[in-house]
């Protein structure tokens, strides 16, 4: 099965809601496709969002990489040699780690669909094709948590009793507008609804260390809940998670702070944080998540699994990445293809608001895309 072809396409979502943190706000999921043809007629799908904001990617830079720099690398390769490939992408040119991710995807639904297994228990072995975890009494069954937008009160408390009407027992909060406001929204969410649901808090960068070991303080005085504090701090400032996780019980949990295993051994041996958000977006793809997972689970570190609003063709990656790590992503935040008004992509991965069901179809099961927008 040799690669013969790259295409790339566009897939548009609207959204239910517009999504709001403190630093974006958008109306829709806007997802590149990465679409690997071959000689057998197997196709492998990838999408990625642009997130400039976070990773520093466009979709034009996504689209001069892939078209420039990666595709010569693979065309008339075999997917035979996936791993090698993979490795070929991330040596071959700094950053773009979302284009690196979509085609990382594409080429590991390949795979899986050349073995004919399904991509969770291909991302569960070695590459000598020994077991890493035991599969056996795994459920084919994840429940994700549900991001609720950062808004005045009153909207997130609609936001927030709808979703627990649908079934999600897991929220969280974006904050970071103002500090004191923020406070009082989360106290009084857990007190509307604490009894009946966990609550995390993403910050997305916005206090300060002095101010987030304030709010935990507040949170406590008022026995309030949370289970985990996301990002509190700039992706840069080591120093003050480490000073955060020194002064508070609640779990801080880094996510813009961790792109890399390097970045992860660092956080981890200065203890500044106690959970890494693992996102595919960020880690340039599955190789690199499975390095961190591994890392993690060897230093008995949680992960949680996150997206940045990408839709349902890389979600699905991420959920099979979490199903074959299991001992050590035991939280799941993939709420982004429940976000939008429908899911054009049928097949493989069913995202059923908080429940996301995994097939055991070869690959990432994926059999149409609804919508697709070839690019020339």
């Amino acid at each position: 099965m040799n690669i013969t072809e790259i295409r790339l396409a566009k897939l548009n979502v609207p959204l239910v809601t517009p999504f709001k943190t403190s630093l974006r706000s958008v109306t829709e999921i806007d997802d590149l496709v990465v679409v690997i043809h071959t000689d057998s007629g197997e196709v492998g799908y990838g999408s990625a969002p642009e997130t400039p904001l976070i990773t520093g990617d466009t979709h034009q830079s996504m689209i001069d990489v892939i078209r420039n720099t990666f595709t010569p690398l693979l065309v008339g390769k075999s997917i035979e040699d996936t791993w090698a490939l993979a490795a070929t992408l991330q040596q071959a040119i700094p950053l773009h780690n979302s284009a690196k991710a979509a085609l990382e995807i594409a080429l590991f639904d390949l795979y899986a669909k050349r073995l004919n297994l399904p991509l969770y228990q291909v991302l569960s072995t070695t590459r000598a094709g020994e077991s890493l975890d035991n599969q056996s009494n795994i459920p084919l069954v994840l429940k994700t948590d549900i991001t609720i937008s950062m808004n005045d009160f009153d909207t997130m408390f609609v936001d927030s009793k709808k979703a627990i009407a649908q079934g999600f027992d897991v929220l969280k909060v974006k904050v970071g507008n103002n500090l004191q406001q923020d406070i009082d929204s989360v106290i009084r969410l857990y007190k509307e609804f604490g009894e009946s649901v966990a609550i995390r808090l993403d910050v997305n960068q916005a206090w300060t260390a002095q101010q987030t070991v304030q709010a935990a303080q507040c949170f406590t005085d008022n026995h309030v809940s949370i289970e985990l504090i996301e990002q509190p701090v700039k992706a840069d400032d080591i120093t003050g998670l480490k000073y955060i996780a020194e002064r508070t019980a609640i779990p801080i949990m880094a996510d813009e702070s961790a792109f890399n295993l390097t970045q992860v051994k660092n956080l981890i041996e200065q203890q500044a944080a106690d959970i890494i958000n693992i996102k595919l977006m960020k880690t340039a793809g599955l190789t690199q998540a499975l390095a961190i997972t591994d890392y993690c689970q060897s230093k008995q570190v949680t992960c949680m699994i996150g997206c940045m609003l990408e839709g349902s063709i890389a979600v699905a990656a991420a959920a099979h990445l979490a199903l074959a790590k299991s001992q050590t992503i035991s939280k799941i935040d993939l709420d982004g293809p429940s976000l939008g008004l429908y899911d054009p992509v049928h097949g493989g991965v069913c995202f059923d608001k908080a429940n996301i069901y995994i097939s055991n179809e070869a690959g990432l099961g994926i059999s149409t895309i609804e919508g697709l927008q070839f690019l020339s």
